[in-house]
């Protein structure tokens, strides 16, 4: 149970590294030979119609970089990962609800959203999903309200709702509201990646994707079971 609020910093949870936290992250798969990532404990991939596949390589690099931030916040953490983008930053609802249900077979503590759909018809779909989740003991950690539009599930009760916030370092994120509130969590956070040596941030991915796996590495620390 997430019972937080306030400020986390990296510097005051170390030296937690997540161990024993599990993690999926929904997104386009993972390079998971990349230096950044460093391997991970498994994963699939779904299809437009939600059919679960073996191939879960990695041919966009948007969730690489989202495994990255998490793997460099919460290195001891296990990762799985569900791709539901293969060739765009697309996917249909069907692929996204399949995902999230296989996540639940890992047991996780977190789900990593970076993506989300402003159709309102998708709604009681993924509140259906999210309830799901919740029964299994797991947060959706996914993109809330940003520049007036209203993604899902991100901005669905019961869910960890995440707002970008540029003022902010990517080491620090800020939980808005306890676990009982109507509306679940509430955290801003940083949308810079990790960096990349000789790409300026600037140039680099950014966005509230990032801001969604800043948070989620800095709960996997805070929500590191006692040894």
């Amino acid at each position: 149970m997430l019972a937080l609020t306030g400020p986390l910093h990296l510097h005051s949870l170390r030296p937690r590294t997540g161990r024993g936290v599990r993690i999926v992250v929904i997104d386009s798969g993972v390079y998971s030979s990349h230096p950044h990532v460093g391997g991970v404990a498994g994963g699939v991939g779904v299809d437009a119609e939600g059919a679960i596949g073996v191939d879960f390589v990695d041919r966009l690099g948007h969730g690489t970089a989202v495994t990255a931030v998490i793997r460099e916040k919460a290195p001891g953490a296990d990762v799985w990962v569900a791709r539901v983008f293969e060739r765009r930053l697309e996917a249909p609802v069907a692929a996204l609800v399949s995902a999230i249900d296989w996540a639940l077979t890992r047991q996780p503590h977190f789900v990593n959203l970076s993506l989300g759909t402003a159709k309102p018809e998708h709604r009681p779909a993924l509140e259906a999903a999210v309830a799901r989740a919740r029964a299994a003991g797991a947060w959706i950690v996914a993109a809330g309200e940003e520049n007036g539009v209203r993604w899902l599930p991100g901005t669905l009760d019961d869910v960890v709702s995440v707002r970008l916030d540029w003022s902010l370092s990517r080491d620090t994120c800020v939980l808005e509201t306890g676990p009982d509130g109507a509306h679940g969590i509430r955290i801003r956070a940083s949308g810079f990646p990790r960096p990349v040596p000789g790409v300026s941030p600037e140039r680099n991915l950014k966005g509230v994707s990032f801001a969604v796996a800043n948070a989620t590495g800095l709960l996997a620390l805070a929500m590191e079971p006692a040894a």
